[in-house]
């Protein structure tokens, strides 16, 4: 005998489809917090880079020093409900990216000067200052672009004399398999 399918049935299966559909993707959602963006850590290299090469040219040190660095990870952690279930766990596909140089023996008036033209160039592609230090013994500001919450941070310690510039991309889901520690890309000396 064949089984009967009544027209109350379908619509008892279409409003269960409805409900349910939308409620295991809001579960989902709480669950998992808002997703990562990919990253593509060679487009992430390029960038970040410009940015230090262009922070040398705008800080303008006399002498020219030397600066090398390798672009460093930096931990991202679970969103979500799932965060408390993972509590300071990062996620191993996830990362954040950060590129920074520093030069000893830098005068105060250099430093200073150095820093108002890189704030100029920073303020004409759309970046926003988000914090500054000015005291007695440092001086120095943090950047970030709106539309992707890329930064830049500048400081000058008094103590030392030494300016450092470091440049951050966001956290990002990465290609499966991504290694820093075997990234060509990742390395960077300034151009003179």
């Amino acid at each position: 005998m064949r089984p009967s399918f009544s027209p109350r049935s379908a619509v008892l299966a279409l409003v269960v489809t409805v409900i349910a559909v939308p409620v295991l993707w809001l579960g989902h959602r709480l669950w998992n917090g808002d997703p990562y963006p990919s990253a593509d850590p060679d487009a992430i290299a390029v960038l970040l880079g410009r940015d230090v090469q262009l922070a040398y040219e705008d800080l303008a040190l006399p002498g020219r020093p030397e600066a090398t660095s390798q672009i460093r990870t930096g931990a991202c952690y679970y969103r979500g409900l799932r965060s408390f279930a993972h509590i300071d766990r990062s996620r191993l596909d996830v990362n954040s990216f950060h590129l920074e140089w520093d030069v000893r023996g830098v005068s105060r008036e250099t430093a200073r000067a150095g820093q108002d033209r890189l704030r100029l160039r920073l303020i004409r592609e759309g970046f926003q200052l988000t914090s500054e230090e000015t005291g007695d013994t440092s001086m120095g500001f943090r950047f970030t672009h709106p539309d992707s919450e890329h930064m830049v941070d500048v400081k000058w310690y008094e103590p030392t004399s030494l300016l450092a510039f470091t440049a951050y991309a966001p956290c990002g889901k990465v290609p499966a398999g991504f290694n820093e520690y075997e990234w060509p890309q990742g390395e960077w000396t300034v151009r003179p």
